[in-house]
């Protein structure tokens, strides 16, 4: 059985593209798409490698400097204390220098060295921890070496055995003290 095509209907079925030549133009133009897509997601990629590797050399160099920075200014804070115990220093040999002074002259001497020595101390952070007897006992600050009876109210500082320090809000030293013990029943 043979069909009975009229060959206008061959003509406009052979000028009209075939449902592979559809597909095969559809799939290239995804290809294109894919490959503007693809092109630009691989941009975007170098983009952000490149600020990633910029950032982590910056990363790096900040903390190069910080490091710097730290070690710049242990070793300037190092100098500034030592700078300002010259003085002292200079005050003490000055007073042993002297054959024949009095003893007036040289409590005189030593009580300004004194003084030098605690406003450098003091310049640097270094703070005197010296409760007063009746205080109240704080053991962040003090050491207690002992209880004695006292008349004050329990837990109170009664005497200071040694002065502590403390440097920039840290103990460097606590001061030691005697605590009132309980009044006995």
């Amino acid at each position: 059985m043979q069909e009975n095509t009229r060959p206008e209907d061959n003509q406009a079925l052979s000028g009209a593209p075939s449902l592979e030549e559809i597909e095969a133009a559809l799939a290239a133009d995804e290809y294109d798409a894919s490959q503007t897509q693809f092109a630009a997601l691989e941009a975007k990629n170098k983009e952000l490698s490149d600020s990633f590797l910029r950032a982590k050399a910056e990363a790096e160099n900040a903390r190069r400097r910080a490091e710097d920075e730290i070690s710049k200014a242990r070793k300037f804070a190092l100098e500034s204390f030592a700078d300002s115990l010259l003085p002292v220093l200079d005050s003490l040999e000055a007073g042993l220098s002297l054959k024949e002074a009095t003893l007036e002259q040289l409590r005189e001497g030593s009580a300004a060295t004194l003084r030098q020595l605690k406003n450098a101390l003091e310049r640097n952070k270094v703070i005197e921890i010296n409760p007063a007897a009746g205080g109240k006992f704080d053991p962040h600050q003090h050491q207690a070496i002992s209880m004695v009876p006292a008349s004050q109210e329990e837990g109170t500082v009664v005497t200071v055995l040694q002065k502590g320090y403390l440097i920039a809000d840290r103990v460097l030293r606590p001061a030691l003290v005697t605590v009132a013990a309980p009044m006995a029943a």
